[in-house]
């Protein structure tokens, strides 16, 4: 059972690298190449090479990315490098398919920013289910994930500040200023959405709150709110009084209701509102994931 169940994972996880792949070069070929618009990373450097040269941006892609395959082998671990090759294999695949085989007509010409919002969501959004699935598409997509496994950027920081160097060498070699422009705003819609994905598209809200009522404040979330929260010892600085500090974490549409309670009950309570991303366990993720001793 449990080899069927990871055998599932490694299915699932195969087939959405290849959807992200998919997105991701249709963006490419429609928006970018279409628009004569740069892109960051090793595929601005095939794109490059294709308005210089005439290189084929699915052969150039292969061929850069042959040596970073042997860095992603003794870092990223056997699974994240079959995961790489796939990713990259397989955009080569589709920028081929869509190049050659598969070219929509997608008139934005006269309208630049609009075709440099699509293709910052499209390569957004291709990259980031690559990324969440365990993929890269290689180049600096693995510079990118060894940088946040290590050092804790997040994969868009570290490919927005990678992009902006071959996109200033795209603009000496055959951009024009209002291109490069575009091609930033691009990179940076991408940037953010691959982050959008990358954290989850659930977005709840933390708060800390620190009252000298903070059990019947606990008690009013769990009835009202349905809710749970937890109690922390903590010290102030300023007094040196120990304190109890209420953690909760609750849906964006409930974090009216959660002031108006705290404000009903201590109008004086210190409280600090946070975003909070991927929230996994029960009241947030599936009910299948609940611990059956709490039924």
């Amino acid at each position: 059972m449990e080899v069927e169940h990871l055998l599932k994972i490694k299915f699932k996880n195969i087939f959405f690298i290849l959807l992200g792949a998919a997105i991701f070069s249709f963006g490419i070929i429609h928006f970018n190449i279409e628009n004569n618009l740069a892109e960051g990373g090793f595929t601005g450097i095939t794109l490059i090479l294709y308005n210089l040269f005439e290189i084929d941006p699915a052969i150039s892609n292969l061929v850069l990315n042959i040596p970073l395959f042997l860095i992603g082998w003794r870092l990223l671990g056997r699974n994240a490098f079959i995961y790489t090759i796939i990713g990259t294999v397989a955009v080569s695949l589709f920028l081929w398919i869509f190049q050659y085989h598969i070219r929509l007509s997608i008139p934005l010409h006269e309208d630049l920013t609009l075709a440099a919002l699509f293709a910052g969501v499209f390569i957004g959004i291709g990259l980031g289910i690559i990324f969440r699935y365990g993929g890269t598409t290689g180049g600096v997509d693995i510079i990118a994930r060894l940088v946040n496994k290590y050092v804790g950027w997040s994969f868009g920081k570290t490919m927005f500040l990678f992009d902006a160097f071959v996109i200033l060498s795209a603009t000496v070699t055959y951009l024009n200023y209002k291109e490069a422009m575009y091609t930033l705003v691009a990179v940076f819609v991408g940037a953010r959405v691959i982050d959008f994905i990358q954290e989850g598209a659930y977005a709840a809200k933390a708060a800390m709150i620190i009252s000298e009522k903070n059990a019947e404040i606990a008690n009013r979330i769990i009835k009202e709110l349905d809710r749970g929260a937890t109690i922390l010892n903590g010290r102030g600085t300023f007094t040196g009084y120990q304190k109890e500090v209420l953690y909760c974490v609750i849906a964006r549409n409930e974090i009216f209701r959660l002031r108006n309670l705290i404000q009903q009950i201590d109008p004086h309570a210190f409280v600090a509102v946070n975003d909070v991303h991927d929230v996994l366990g029960e009241g947030f993720t599936l009910d299948e994931n609940k611990n059956p001793l709490h039924d």
